[in-house]
């Protein structure tokens, strides 16, 4: 299993590692198998949140006693520094460990979130008191704008950044990888199959895998998926002109401007798994599912009409998308 180093904190990690944001689709039982098959296979790094609901507590109820086997990373949406440093205790508890290797700002998306965060009492604080402590080892970063993010990582302050990189969505490779290996900082590829959107596992992470970044953590909530994504690594080569076609041809399909289903826009004020709606319509139209998808959307409890464009959502939304008007797309197509 190959390994690299993560930058200045000096970790050793797979350069496929587990991605822990899926794991909320499990239950606490289906977790297991998945979280130790990823261990099995010699993935040594895992990656989760305290915004994935109850995803740090399956690590801690599954693999806690396996706590030597991999390194851990968590991270938070708190901004002040009260918040922070009641999530790392919190991220503690629920993984049932007394160290956590790497704990990330999450999804630092606006500048009032920048300046939060820097600023007396701000998140960025509290972590440092918790690396002093020996609760955390390194202090990371993550979001989708690449222009706050090269400006957190000019600080100093960074050990590791977290960005979306795929074959579809390639900007980071311009716009933050060359300042992060100039600095020596850890990069971590999130969203590397487009939040579900790119179906082929070995061509996007193959391409990955060609460019200079750390380690790339696809989400896994079945067995096969783990299977499915350490394959390219144990059986890399480099992309073929025509897989490169390929790669092109389906960049196109999906467009720049798609959803990730990472599931920053729930909960919707209504009720609707607004991921779940997206992935129903890819299919119906990109995939031409027409006998199946109607059927899977008319059982879903609240359907793509019920919105009732608040906003919410868009709010909350990382990449900016049009939501409410996507959903009456949906709702014109499927009811």
């Amino acid at each position: 299993m190959e390994k690299r180093i993560l930058g200045r904190t000096g970790l050793e990690v797979t350069a496929i590692s587990f991605g822990g944001l899926p794991m909320q689709r499990c239950t606490l039982t289906e977790a297991g198998p998945v979280l130790n098959a990823a261990l099995d296979a010699g993935i040594n790094f895992i990656d989760t949140a305290r915004a994935y609901t109850d995803s740090e507590e399956k690590i801690g109820l599954h693999v806690s006693s396996r706590r030597r086997e991999f390194y851990l990373a968590s991270k938070s949406m708190a901004r002040d520094r009260a918040g922070m440093a009641r999530d790392v205790d919190i991220s503690l508890d629920k993984m049932k460990t007394d160290y956590i290797d790497l704990y990330q700002i999450h999804n630092v998306k606006t500048r009032k979130d920048f300046d939060v965060v820097f600023a007396p009492g701000g998140a960025l604080e509290a972590l440092k008191e918790a690396k002093q402590a020996g609760k955390i080892g390194h202090i990371g970063i993550t979001g989708h704008s690449f222009e706050l993010l090269t400006e957190a990582l000019r600080t100093g302050e960074f050990a590791t950044v977290q960005a979306p990189f795929n074959f579809v969505e390639t900007k980071a490779e311009e716009a933050l990888f060359p300042l992060a290996r100039k600095e020596n900082i850890g990069i971590i590829v999130m969203k590397p199959l487009g939040g579900g959107q790119i179906d082929n596992p070995d061509l996007a992470l193959r391409f990955i895998l060609e460019h200079g970044v750390t380690t790339a953590i696809p989400g896994m909530d079945e067995v096969k998926h783990v299977e499915e994504n350490l394959a390219a690594l144990k059986n890399f080569r480099p992309l073929s002109a025509a897989e490169r076609e390929e790669m092109k041809k389906l960049a196109a399909e999906i467009g720049a401007n798609f959803c990730r289903r990472c599931g920053y826009c729930l909960p919707c004020t209504v009720g609707i798994d607004i991921p779940t709606m997206f992935i129903f319509h890819l299919q119906y139209t990109r995939y031409n599912m027409k006998t199946a998808i109607p059927g899977r959307y008319a059982a879903m409890p609240v359907k793509a009409s019920a919105c009732t464009e608040c906003g919410a959502c868009e709010k909350r939304c990382p990449y900016d998308l049009p939501i409410r008007e996507r959903l009456k797309k949906v709702a014109a197509d499927l009811g």
